[in-house]
């Protein structure tokens, strides 16, 4: 059995400018809305299913392409210069540690769009992989109710100080904190045991400084794992996925989906 997937059916996409910048951004679906922020290397076949599950279970999914080919397979050869790009470019501040990175600033004001045109109390956000963190940050803004963190990678863990970072500026962080405990903010956060790029310490801050709030979801990748997964297993909700109840992918993703809905309905 291998990961769900999906191509661009039925997904209408216009350009959204905000803060400066001006993406694509692939919209679908009817209910609460849902901005879906790709993974590396972009709107790849398994994001494209993630967004359909959300679809299918009640959402209105707003993709936004910051970078890649909508529909194009993750693992091809043109994958290696967009990776290359992100780690370079201004708005993602691949490295930078205490960093407000200008693509929040989009996210915000994409997510406020979102929820001027859905019903339900605000809006959700889920980041994954080099843009998990971008979920939290975007949670600045007010009408953002559910910032969802898989496998937040930035800054890139290459130092102690950068894999202590919780992947927004200290500003941003104490804002969420103030929504937290005045108004019951909740986010989640979710990694693999022992996937290099999602270092431990990021999440121990995130949960040192949000308490309750942040709940956490890890899946055993150590040696000797249950379910098989490999010491490099990274990406929860789309290509470790195994439509098979009981399969810690596929039940986090579950979880996912009752986590917007308890937020936003």
């Amino acid at each position: 059995m291998t990961a769900p997937e999906a191509d661009l059916s039925g997904w209408t996409a216009e350009p959204f400018s905000a803060a400066g910048f001006t993406y694509d951004v692939y919209r679908k679906g009817q209910g609460p809305g849902v901005v879906l922020i790709p993974e590396m290397p972009g709107l790849h076949p398994g994001v494209l299913a993630l967004g359909n599950h959300l679809v299918d279970n009640g959402f209105t999914v707003a993709a936004p392409s910051l970078f890649g080919t909508p529909g194009a397979a993750a693992m091809r050869p043109g994958m290696v210069p967009v990776l290359l790009r992100g780690c370079v470019a201004r708005e993602f501040a691949a490295f930078a540690t205490n960093a407000d990175r200008p693509v929040a600033h989009y996210l915000r004001a994409l997510a406020r769009d979102l929820n001027e045109k859905t019903p339900g109390k605000g809006v959700g956000v889920i980041g994954q992989c080099f843009t998990g963190g971008f979920a939290l940050a975007a949670a600045v803004e007010a009408s953002v109710l559910a910032p969802v963190l898989s496998q937040p990678s930035l800054p890139l863990p290459l130092t102690p100080k950068q894999r202590r970072d919780p992947g927004l500026s200290e500003a941003e962080l104490r804002i969420v904190e103030q929504r937290a405990a005045a108004e019951g903010l909740c986010a989640m956060g979710l990694r693999f045991s022992e996937d290099p790029l999602v270092p431990a310490e990021r999440f121990k801050t995130l949960k040192a400084r949000l308490g309750d709030a942040f709940e956490v979801i890890e899946i055993d990748s150590g040696k000797g794992n249950q379910h098989g997964f490999s010491k490099t297993a990274h990406s929860v909700l789309t290509d470790q996925v195994r439509e098979v109840d009981g399969h810690p992918a596929y039940e986090a993703r579950k979880r996912v989906v009752e986590f917007l809905t308890e937020r936003l309905t």
